[in-house]
């Protein structure tokens, strides 16, 4: 049975979250399940701001091989289709991106107005946050020495939000910049009730938004201020571009 499409001309305004299983289909790994990052130790350990502290080498050397997974994945036809969204929506700001995602996967598909709510692993900035280096796009991967920052000496770091630290600023301000005012909302390959998502979801639905669930497993029970008004259950590259019509 053919799924009913979204008549996205109906709306002003379309606010996107994505999590990490918008990008399996492109190599990369889920947080949850028998496979998912959540349960690599390994993982968790490299992704605290105290490990960085005491072993800033050993981080790095830890991220270079999710840089390097980054690199080789390519976007899929889910990335595509909200990247094809935006363009055919028209003016900048029809169609927002908040991802919880760090492979960089939706703009390499072409998405534009993207906020990248945990940074960006292909990204590199200073450790030392009274540095005036802006972060930049780094695709080095792998070596023997702790990267320095050229203008204070400190060691670089992954441009990524670790265990122990808030979310910049800048990230939740953008973050509300798309939802706020959003008339609907998708949020796809996320639960969406784990906070700080949790909050854009309540967002939206408080807003009057028409709120749509995109995911492999159902939402399940919860505050039900949560609830999706829809729910669609399956492989996002598979299911979205039929929901928007771009299949």
């Amino acid at each position: 049975m053919a799924r009913p499409r979204i008549d996205t001309d109906k709306y002003g305004k379309i606010a996107v979250l994505t999590g990490a299983g918008i990008s399996a289909a492109s190599g990369m790994r889920t947080y949850r399940g028998p496979d998912g990052l959540w349960n690599d130790e390994t993982l968790v350990k490299y992704s605290h701001r105290e490990t960085f502290d005491a072993d800033p080498l050993g981080v790095w050397r830890f991220w270079w091989k999710t840089r390097e997974a980054c690199l080789a994945a390519r976007p899929n036809r889910a990335h595509e289709a909200l990247a094809e969204l935006e363009a055919r929506m028209g003016p900048r700001g029809a169609v927002g991106l908040v991802t919880q995602n760090i492979d960089g996967l939706h703009t390499r598909a072409g998405s534009r107005d993207v906020v990248e709510f945990h940074g960006n692993v292909l990204r590199t900035r200073c450790s030392n946050g009274d540095c005036g280096l802006p972060p930049f796009r780094d695709e080095s991967v792998g070596a023997d020495e702790l990267p320095l920052c050229p203008l204070c000496g400190s060691p670089l770091r992954p441009d990524i939000v670790m265990f122990g630290e808030m979310i910049p600023e800048e990230n939740s301000a953008g973050a509300s910049r798309i939802v706020e005012g959003c008339d609907l909302f998708i949020a796809i390959g996320t639960s969406g009730t784990v906070y700080p998502a949790a909050g854009y979801v309540r967002m939206a639905t408080s807003g009057g938004a028409r709120t749509i669930y995109v995911n492999l497993e159902p939402i399940g029970d919860g505050d039900p201020f949560w609830s999706f008004q829809e729910e669609h259950l399956g492989r996002a590259e598979l299911i979205l571009p039929e929901l928007l019509g771009m299949d």
